[in-house]
């Protein structure tokens, strides 16, 4: 028998580790356990046994040196669920078709999951080159413009609970970051850049462009991408056909 909702209050655990969650979802940045203790008005003791429980299960991650907690990729998994369950998918396969019949190139909408980037959605354009991608398809989000175009609009916090360290880091054609400080370093470039870019770092011969579309609360909950077969003419104008579907995609979301 499925409890009545009402009664939820009576299940304190329950109750506290999802005010937590919600608690860290809306928080630009990690926080101490005392803050979360006193805005949620729960036990220090309490908040810290939930919250060495939900590091246990991933859905936070304790950031040490700076005494801190915010989310982990748990609940990354998490929101790629609720992103794939609800109308981003269906919003945004008229979109991408349209982008790839415009441009004549192969775009793709993907959602971050974990560490990975998951595509929802793939259209191919005719005539062109095989792609690794298509819709369920998983690849290292550190290799792919989708990827980094989500990860560079990500607080660097999570980025760095995501790339603990360099074996972090699987290889697919012997380029691109191996480190977290490469990381930072091109995730710097993308943010200054205003999209992503990546060079047969997925499948040789082929570039890839990608830009994020932001919640109502700025988070990166997919990106669009194009890729072709080619040298980097192209890059500028293709990236801003892309940031302009991400743009659309992004305003029909949130309507």
């Amino acid at each position: 028998m499925i409890p009545d909702i009402a009664d939820a209050s009576r299940v304190p655990a329950a109750d506290g580790t999802l005010r937590i969650l919600r608690y860290l979802a809306g928080r630009p940045a990690p926080v101490a356990a005392s803050a979360i203790a006193r805005e949620l008005d729960l036990p220090r003791s309490t908040v810290y046994h939930l919250l060495a429980t939900l590091s246990a299960h991933g859905f936070v991650v304790h950031l040490r040196e700076e005494r801190r907690w915010g989310l982990g990729t748990s609940a990354f998994e998490l929101a790629s669920g609720y992103a794939r369950q609800q109308p981003l998918a269906r919003l945004g396969r008229p979109l991408i078709a349209a982008l790839s019949d415009r441009i004549g190139e192969s775009a793709h909408l993907a959602v971050m999951s974990g560490g990975d980037v998951l595509y929802i959605v793939e259209e191919r354009a005719p005539r062109r080159p095989a792609l690794v991608t298509e819709v369920g398809v998983r690849l290292p989000a550190h290799l792919t413009a989708s990827g980094r175009a989500m990860l560079a609009a990500l607080p660097r916090e999570q980025v760095r609970a995501l790339y603990p360290s360099a074996s972090a880091f699987p290889d697919r054609t012997g380029r691109g970051p191996r480190t977290p400080g490469e990381l930072r370093e091109l995730l710097r470039e993308v943010r200054a850049r205003g999209f992503a870019v990546e060079d047969s770092e997925v499948a040789d011969g082929l570039r890839s462009v990608g830009a994020p579309v932001r919640d109502h609360s700025g988070w990166p909950v997919a990106a669009v991408a194009l890729t072709w077969a080619g040298d980097e003419v192209q890059e500028r104008s293709l990236a801003d056909a892309v940031k302009e579907t991400a743009a659309l995609l992004e305003s029909r979301l949130m309507r």
